[in-house]
């Protein structure tokens, strides 16, 4: 299992990482790439939205650095298979005493 640890220096990271969770189909992508592998008409499929939306919102995770990506070949041209890179997220906000 991978964990991201971000801290108050690293806050333009933070501020793009959140965005990128912000949002509820986001979150719903994360967690099912948690589980396994998907391509982008199997999580349209099961999150009921269009291929063309769960595209855009999963590029969304790739700038993020949340999520990474390859292209397979496929019944009808390639297929676009996701997985998430960080399954762990820390993030310090108020800096600790040293």
């Amino acid at each position: 299992m991978t964990e991201l640890r971000l801290t108050q220096e690293d806050r333009s990271k933070i501020i793009t990482i959140s965005k990128a969770m912000a949002s509820e189909t986001r979150f719903s992508i994360l967690q099912l790439l948690s589980e396994d592998e998907y391509d982008i008409s199997k999580l349209a499929r099961t999150l009921d939205q269009t291929e063309a939306n769960i595209s855009a919102q999963v590029k969304h995770l790739e700038k993020a650095k949340l999520v990474e990506c390859r292209y397979e070949p496929g019944n009808h041209g390639v297929r676009k298979i996701c997985k998430t890179i960080i399954h762990s997220l820390n993030i310090e906000i108020i800096k600790e005493d040293s």
